[in-house]
């Protein structure tokens, strides 16, 4: 590696953690302001509100982790043209492009991580603060004792349950009816039992003091049992706290199994897809940020670094606007959800191949 490019590198690095820093520092205390009345109507100690602030700032960065960056190519770059440290590099032959390597190489680094940082360490964080919240601030609570549950469980099953008593993974009044593949307004089958438990060594559902029965050609068939298997149910004990959870409290493959399970229930799924490919896609806005931001503040203009800062601004919210409007169209199912997690990047991408090419060289 040339010394040049461990120069912009080091300015580039030390820049962005102080940027990052700096954001996060408005961030929680624009959110600590805002929050405070909540905090002492609910009497929060100064140890929760620390707790909540500590598990809530990954959650900040992974969102400021692309304005930092940005912030980080702008100042950097402009800096370097407006001391002539550019010009002197031009004319020693070096090309925007290879300019530009040092920074793709700290934006990719940055983005790899993010991918591990977003999927994995970000929710988990999430979870606890979420935690804090319904404990002591009383917010989306996760009820651990439900009545009158009804969900589908396959295309051509329906099961209801009376009440659920999460903590030891019990259930009472339990219906369970499966409809016909042919037509589905067409019962074939039913199984009513007054209790359904959660066999820990078997890993499957077991009712108890219950009636079966089967529906074919006009005639009913009934049989009472006091104990048997529930069959293949795709629903288990921790299910109804995860359709209560939210994507940002699910880990990589938590979310990806949650998926799956509610594809296999016939669920539409598009929502929690859109999340799920988001977790990999957003990291890599920090690269394409960097992409638009390098050659846009490689030319000098009037007004100096606070145009700049301030057009480098409006660019991320016009991303970040663009994300969650193209978010709303992939949950409703009108555009494919891979693409509306990628569609800001790529957008945003051929923005910055076109800053690229429009700028000097």
């Amino acid at each position: 590696m040339k010394l040049l490019d461990r120069y912009i590198i080091r300015q580039f690095f030390v820049t962005a953690f102080f940027a990052l820093l700096a954001v996060t520092i408005i961030f929680v205390v624009i959110d600590a302001l805002e929050h405070l009345d909540d905090f002492i109507d609910k009497q929060a100690t100064l140890s929760v509100i620390a707790q909540y602030y500590f598990y809530f700032i990954p959650e900040i960065i992974k969102l400021i982790m692309p304005v930092a960056l940005l912030l980080a190519s702008l100042f950097v770059t402009a800096r370097m043209s407006t001391q002539y440290e550019l010009t002197a590099m031009k004319s020693s032959g070096i090309s925007l492009y290879r300019m530009l390597l040092p920074y793709v190489i700290v934006a990719l680094v940055v983005s790899a991580a993010s991918v591990y940082f977003n999927g994995w360490v970000v929710p988990s964080a999430n979870k606890k603060k979420f935690h804090i919240e319904r404990v002591y601030l009383q917010k989306d609570q996760i009820a651990l004792y439900s009545a009158n549950i009804y969900f589908q469980d396959s295309p051509t099953r329906i099961l209801s349950l009376g009440y659920y008593d999460e903590m030891r993974s019990t259930a009472t009044r339990v219906s369970i009816q499966d409809f016909s593949d042919a037509d589905r307004t067409v019962l074939i089958g039913r199984v009513d039992a007054m209790n359904m438990a959660w066999d820990t060594t078997a890993q499957s559902w077991v009712l108890t003091d219950g009636t079966r029965r089967w529906f074919r050609e006009g005639k009913e068939r009934i049989e009472q049992f006091s104990s048997t298997p529930a069959g293949r149910l795709h629903f288990k004990p921790d299910d109804l706290r995860k359709k209560q959870e939210k994507p940002d409290e699910m880990d990589y493959y938590s979310l990806k199994d949650f998926i799956e399970s509610q594809q296999r229930a016939g669920q539409d799924v598009a929502r929690w897809q859109v999340d799920f490919y988001s977790k990999v896609s957003f990291p890599f806005a920090s690269v394409i940020v960097v992409l638009f931001g390098v050659p846009f503040s490689s030319i000098r203009r009037r007004g100096g670094v606070g145009v700049q800062l301030g057009i480098s601004l409006l660019i991320c919210f016009i991303y970040l606007i663009f994300m969650k409007v193209s978010q709303v169209f992939g949950y409703n199912g009108d555009i494919n959800p891979l693409l509306t997690a990628w569609l800001a990047n790529i957008c945003f991408f051929a923005a910055a191949v076109y800053v690229m090419f429009r700028v000097p060289k």
